[in-house]
């Protein structure tokens, strides 16, 4: 059966926090993405693996950012997403100390949740014994904890729960989000996603798999989606946090309506375990899926935020496919060029680059994009950040396990 065009309630987009490698709040990974200046570098924490550099964010200590007194209790993808929650939250001009919480909801994404957690507290098992093992461990390592967490720091007692839809996680939970609004289920959502993955152990399993660039000699050169050169991706920390309202009740408020969630695509290629279908077919059901639910044809789109994650299967899959949903109309970029990829957080960091985009008629370049594939035969945006009018936009997030997510964000 075709999607047809949601109905209901409009769904605004009212505030935005980001946590990336490009800096430490919204302005500061804007204005770096908007420069293309990578940010992959050589990391100290990674070294003796044969790959060992990463897009680790500058000068991050959680101190300077939260209440020492839940520190301790929190994975570092948690903490990141507290950062980019608090961020949002204040744009949006709400106030935790004061809204009903009743109806203030959670629905954040994650790949590996506190990884880092389990990782650490293995390593204790293994040198110092079992009696060294942290209590929390089972209250800081499951996924669920990402929003569980949230919710206690917030205030926060609506609908709580994680997406794992691996790198499709950020727009899965947006779009989940988005639909708790339109049913009535609560009337503010903090949703996006956050991941913290930089770890020995995981670097060790995504060099195995050949997923990791190895330009070891280079690492600011070693993401350059689209590139005929490009050799892998190169993985990041971060958080992405949009505040989501329905647009009458932000509008009774007075507050900014920054951009509008219009419409979400969703898929699985029930092909390979960590490859895209080459054919892109499902990838492209998912892009007409959300394009339907939005009301607007491939040719009112006028940016696409493309996962663009670096690797050769990917992009080359990913660009064919978007030359034929839209031909050569819109401008793509990929930031990961900039921000590295941040598996479950990537696709909500877009997201709100997305709504930056729209905001300020500014298109991203793709960072290290020198020699785009001829395969690619779409107009990527490359060398500096190009002006444009953009009334709607798309952004694709593509993950392990054939997870296909396309969310539609339009001008407010």
């Amino acid at each position: 059966m075709a999607a047809t065009a949601w109905t209901g309630p409009e769904v605004a987009v009212t505030g935005l926090g980001v946590v990336s490698a490009a800096g430490i709040g919204v302005a500061t990974s804007w204005e770096r993405v908007c420069a293309g200046l990578p940010t992959a570098a050589t990391d100290p924490e990674l070294a003796g693996l044969p790959v060992d550099f990463s897009c680790r964010i500058p000068d991050f200590e959680p101190q300077d950012h939260l209440d020492p007194r839940s520190l301790w209790r929190m994975d570092r993808t948690t903490q990141l997403a507290l950062v980019a929650a608090n961020e949002a939250i204040a744009d949006a001009g709400l106030d935790p100390a004061v809204w009903d919480g009743a109806r203030v909801g959670i629905v954040l994404g994650t790949s590996n949740g506190g990884g880092g957690t389990l990782e650490r507290e293995h390593t204790r098992l293994v040198h110092e014994g079992p009696e060294w093992i942290s209590p929390l461990v089972w209250v800081m390592a499951p996924v669920n904890m990402l929003a569980g967490s949230l919710a206690i720091e917030l205030g926060a007692h609506g609908p709580n729960l994680v997406t794992a839809t691996a790198c499709a996680s950020g727009p899965t939970a947006i779009a989940t989000a988005a639909q708790f609004l339109r049913a009535d289920m609560c009337d503010v959502v903090i949703a996006g996603g956050a991941e913290a993955p930089i770890t020995p152990m995981a670097f060790a399993g995504l060099y195995q798999m050949g997923a990791l660039s190895q330009r070891t000699t280079a690492p600011a050169q070693a993401c350059r989606p689209f590139d005929s050169d490009r050799d892998g991706m190169v993985a990041a920390e971060g958080a992405g946090i949009l505040v989501l309202e329905r647009s009458a009740d932000a509008r009774a408020r007075g507050a900014r309506i920054r951009a509008r969630i219009a419409g979400y695509g969703a898929s699985a290629d029930g092909y390979h375990l960590s490859a895209p279908d080459p054919t892109g077919t499902h990838a492209e059901a998912a892009t007409r899926i959300a394009l339907a639910t939005a009301g607007v044809s491939p040719g009112d789109v006028d940016h696409v935020n493309a996962h663009g994650s670096s690797t050769p299967l990917n992009d080359i899959t990913e660009g064919q496919m978007l030359r034929r949903v839209y031909g050569d109309r819109p401008a793509v970029t990929s930031t990961k060029g900039v921000t590295g990829h941040a598996l479950g957080a990537a696709g909500a960091m877009e997201a709100a680059f997305t709504v930056l985009s729209l905001e300020n008629g500014l298109i991203p370049p793709t960072a290290n994009l020198e020699c785009q594939d001829p395969e690619i035969d779409v107009d990527v945006v490359a060398g500096d950040a190009r002006k444009a009018h953009v009334d709607v936009a798309v952004t694709n997030s593509f993950g392990f396990g054939g997870q296909n997510a396309v969310l539609v964000i339009s001008a407010a």
